[in-house]
């Protein structure tokens, strides 16, 4: 009870507040009001040889610990906490991490202006900070958040929208060296796999007519169901149900992961044509971390 209220036992008060001097830092993370997942003991022990513990210690200390540079800078990447994409990289000093505890907002210091800036304080895309994170050799952070609009300035959803491929004959790595003599570039966002099968259903639906069929393109499978709720909602319940039977007949691991992949696409068809991006699923589950799902269940039919 002394550690959820933030009291020690003695009856200090030892919960953080933005802009004091103590907040509570657990040694990889930097919690941001918000209930944080925090590795088992076995993942620790796998990570460092020892079992982590979470400690508490006063805001400028902690800061004291990382590796700034000659200019006093680390590293600072942004990542959307819904989908795991990389939004932008900068740089930040003290006084940036410090601004961005305390307003929950990623803060910034530019190299070339030679000053602190925060995300959105001119286009209004503010970069919603739900958690910070310090990489293992202390020299770089993340700050994952929520992005309100998009966090490149040229107006892109990330900084990162150029794919460069070299142009080799092999497709995949090898082990052994093969010369590069040329790059192809390409227009393209790197996503995660769910992220980058959203935006291939978003295409197919942009593309599709009434009729199931895109305009002077060759139709799909997902046209033909982004048309046809009726056909969409038979196919998530059939692969709903050959889940559990590759499950209850033992089918194996493979087979059951190739069904769960079935029903992933076919779920995400059919959000699709309600309009509900990934993103918003994402953020329903984040709210549930830390919620019995018994509880849960039990608030949604009050």
């Amino acid at each position: 009870r002394a550690a959820a209220t933030g009291a020690t036992r003695d009856g200090r008060d030892t919960r953080g507040r933005c802009g004091t001097s103590r907040i509570g830092i657990s040694r990889m993370g930097m919690g941001m009001g918000q209930r944080q997942h925090r590795p088992s003991a076995s993942w620790h022990r796998v990570r460092s040889g020892r079992v982590g513990v979470a400690a508490r210690k006063g805001v400028d200390e902690y800061l004291d610990t990382l590796k700034w540079d000659a200019q006093g800078l680390v590293v600072a990447i942004a990542q959307d906490v819904d989908t795991g994409a990389v939004l932008m990289q900068a740089f930040a000093n003290r006084q940036a991490v410090k601004d961005t505890m305390a307003t929950k907002r990623a803060c910034f210091y530019s190299r070339s202006r030679q000053g602190q800036w925060c995300k959105g304080e001119t286009s209004g895309h503010f970069l919603n900070v739900t958690g910070i994170y310090v990489d293992c050799d202390a020299d770089s952070i993340i700050y994952q958040c929520k992005p309100i609009g998009p966090a490149c300035h040229t107006g892109a959803p990330t900084c990162w929208f150029l794919s460069i491929a070299p142009v080799s004959g092999r497709e995949e790595a090898t082990g052994t060296a093969d010369p590069v003599d040329a790059v192809e570039l390409s227009d393209e966002t790197p996503l995660p796999t769910l992220k980058m099968l959203e935006e291939i259903i978003k295409a197919r639906a942009l593309a599709s007519s009434p009729s199931g069929s895109g305009s002077g393109t060759k139709s799909s499978w997902t046209a033909k169901l982004l048309n046809d709720p009726e056909l969409v909602c038979s196919k998530v319940r059939e692969e709903a149900g050959e889940l559990c039977q590759a499950l209850e007949q033992a089918e194996g691991d493979q087979r059951v992961a190739s069904e769960m992949a079935d029903l992933l696409y076919h779920a995400m068809v059919l959000i699709r044509m309600q309009g509900v991006d990934l993103g918003d699923v994402m953020q329903v589950l984040r709210k549930r971390f830390g919620v019995s799902g018994i509880d849960e269940k039990a608030a949604r039919k009050k």
